[in-house]
């Protein structure tokens, strides 16, 4: 009796079956993949701000440390954003009529606070405290990146919630001395392990990675 079917379809038959598997577990990685983009978390893409801050310029070339304007970050859960008193306290006296720094001026004679755009932003249902990882060895520019080389300011990471608990297992690769928490051209040494293991026991870090630590 004659074939029906050509010997070609076999091969057919088997490339459709592997195709429509294959585009399953493609399909699939594609919302996680789209989740995780900076088309979502906006990681590494400059926010406009009503006034175009450096932190280069501010941090870096001129040396102001991070404490200076973000005067709470030791103490309290937020970082803290500085009042227009505070940027008037150089700019009253520096490029004081510079177009600019207009919202700046006009901020400080109305009385009203600058609207600045957050840049790292985690969801309401997330409790994040900077004082103590900050008061447990983990630097600003860990979580903010490159802070000193931002001539505007961007989110370095995505601050998803893999990213969090990594950290979280494994404080020994991000820890570092607490004198060396503010600086922003801190690099961890090569033996950043076993500095960070020597740390992590130092000032008694503990790998919290239970649902109610950020979710309260």
């Amino acid at each position: 009796m004659a074939q029906v079917f050509h010997h070609s379809t076999n091969l057919i038959s088997r490339l459709t079956i592997y195709g429509f598997f294959l585009l399953l577990i493609v399909g699939g990685f594609i919302p996680y993949w789209i989740d995780g983009s900076p088309y979502v978390t906006e990681a590494n893409v400059p926010k406009v701000q009503p006034v175009p801050f450096s932190h280069k310029h501010h941090t870096a070339e001129l040396g102001i440390d991070c404490r200076y304007c973000h005067t709470s970050v030791e103490e309290s859960s937020f970082a803290g954003l500085p009042p227009t008193e505070t940027c008037m306290t150089c700019h009253s006296q520096i490029w004081k009529n510079s177009p600019i720094l207009e919202p700046v001026r006009q901020s400080f004679r109305e009385d009203r606070s600058i609207e600045w755009v957050r840049v790292n932003a985690l969801p309401e249902f997330v409790y994040f405290d900077h004082s103590i990882h900050v008061a447990k060895g983990i630097g600003c520019t860990t979580c903010h990146g490159p802070i000193g080389a931002m001539p505007l300011t961007w989110a370095e990471n995505s601050l998803k919630m893999s990213w969090c608990l990594d950290c979280h297992r494994h404080p020994e690769n991000n820890v570092r001395p607490k004198d060396e928490v503010f600086s922003i051209s801190y690099q961890p040494p090569a033996h950043q392990l076993e500095l960070g293991t020597k740390l992590v026991k130092e000032y008694k870090i503990y790998s919290l990675t239970d649902c109610w630590t950020c979710h309260r």
